[in-house]
């Protein structure tokens, strides 16, 4: 079997020196060009599996020839070589279609795991995602435009190495997909880390993100690996990442843009090779112009947008997604799957879903609960009749119940809400709702939430 081959190009006789030394103790073979005409003629000669590319040449930059692969050989992974420090250039490239970075003075190591990541995606090994069986809650389900056209834009992002942010509502999947892309990508066999920021205490989160040393504060009685480390090689997935506060998100920011940490009491910074995504169900943009999120990481975080449609949105999803979820509830609580009635679906079919395919499964989970002969009524969905066909704007809220009631089904919607956007963490949730753990408690017993 041939030697994979690669396309270097830079003006600097030193760097492609480097570069090809660096390839070959790889076994992999090269060819060098000083500018973008004699890479042209190159790539219309050879086939080749790889390109590294300087952002600088005597006649262009390297985004001409990011644009001119990805618009003529799409399958070549290419990788730009920026000046240190220089993001802008590198978010330019990967927004034109550029695999990755690498930063001088080029770092040697991080050098060769993006070329083996690379050549994962060349020989078409990132397609062997290690994916659940059909049915596994790691699928992306449905057959509406919707969700095939998320799908394809998942197979294109897991051919790139660039930040994802993933909007949408609560509720919608953004965790799902983004190990989706993770699953699909070179990085499949190395871990897929995430983090709700929203629920990390503010006094530990740079020991959370970045681990710290022993002895390096009150109650570190040994080192701890950070989650950056435990994702080194894989992706790191920051739901609700408008939470974090904003001297954590200088951190985040730094340790994007060197691609190296520092663990709280370390003397050095530790190299690490993290693919970021990121999601919130809030509105960034508008945290960044009222200056609660910072502007230069939300260009680093989003240069990649993928918008994850409601379930109103793809109305045409829910009979097959819920018989996938009753499926799986049902062999989880070990007994017969239901069916669900006509007048049920029916139901289904019309009401808002304001929590999306969340609030679809927990409405699911308690009718298996609760129905009986192993089919499912309109009875047990415990969707009020006025709700069924509601408008987004009315959130599940009744306007003829009686004023304790109304206020008392505005509340449960606002915990239940709460809880479900931080995974169940009561004490998130409090923060969350600007009120005390104890108070959290009474109210969860006093409607029968706990």
């Amino acid at each position: 079997m041939n030697n994979p081959l690669a396309l270097i190009v830079d003006d600097e006789p030193d760097i492609r020196e480097l570069l090809e030394i660096t390839l070959g103790r790889m076994n992999i073979d090269s060819r060098s060009a000083e500018d973008l005409r004699a890479a042209k003629r190159l790539l219309e000669s050879e086939r080749f599996d790889l390109c590294l590319t300087d952002m600088r040449l005597p006649d262009g930059n390297g985004i001409d020839l990011v644009e001119t692969i990805s618009r003529r050989h799409p399958d070549l992974p290419v990788a730009v070589i920026t000046a240190h420090g220089n993001m802008d250039s590198a978010v330019q490239a990967l927004k034109a279609g550029a695999f990755d970075f690498v930063s001088k003075p080029v770092d040697l190591g991080m050098l060769r795991n993006l070329v083996n990541t690379a050549l994962k995606l060349e020989r078409g090994l990132a397609t062997e995602a290690k994916m659940e069986k059909p049915g596994g809650k790691s699928e992306l389900l449905g057959k509406s435009p919707a969700a095939e056209q998320i799908r394809t834009l998942i197979r294109k992002l897991a051919r790139s190495q660039a930040p994802v942010f993933i909007s949408g509502e609560s509720g919608t999947g953004k965790e799902l997909a983004a190990r989706q892309i993770h699953q699909q990508s070179p990085r499949a066999d190395h871990n897929f880390i995430a983090v709700n920021c929203g629920a990390i205490p503010q006094e530990l989160m740079e020991s959370e993100f970045f681990g710290h040393m022993k002895g390096s504060f009150t109650g570190a009685i040994s080192d701890k690996q950070g989650l950056f480390q435990a994702a080194n090689g894989g992706t790191l997935f920051l739901d609700e990442v408008a939470d974090l506060p904003l001297n954590m998100q200088v951190k985040l920011l730094r340790a994007i843009q060197e691609k190296s940490i520092r663990p709280v009491g370390a003397q050095k910074e530790i190299p690490v090779d993290v693919r970021i995504t990121s999601a919130t169900h809030k509105d960034l943009a508008g945290l960044v112009e009222n200056g609660n999120f910072r502007q230069d990481l939300f260009y680093r975080i989003n240069v990649i947008e993928l918008a994850i449609p409601t379930l109103r949105e793809r109305k045409d999803d829910i009979p097959l997604l819920a018989d996938m979820m009753l499926g799986r509830i049902a062999a989880h609580s070990s007994c017969a799957k239901p069916r669900i009635d006509r007048d049920a679906l029916k139901t289904l079919l019309k009401y808002s879903f304001p929590g999306n395919i969340r609030e679809l499964e927990n409405i699911l989970e308690r009718a298996v609960a609760l129905c009986e002969n192993e089919t499912i009524t309109l009875e047990d969905l415990l969707i009020p009749a006025d709700t069924a066909a509601e408008s987004p704007t009315t959130h599940g809220v009744n306007p003829d119940l009686p004023l304790e009631a109304h206020l008392e089904q505005v509340e449960r919607k606002l915990i239940t809400t709460a809880l479900e956007e931080t995974h169940w963490n009561k004490t998130a949730a409090a923060k969350r709702l600007g009120i005390s753990f104890r108070a959290l408690r009474y109210k969860l017993e006093k409607l029968g939430l706990e």
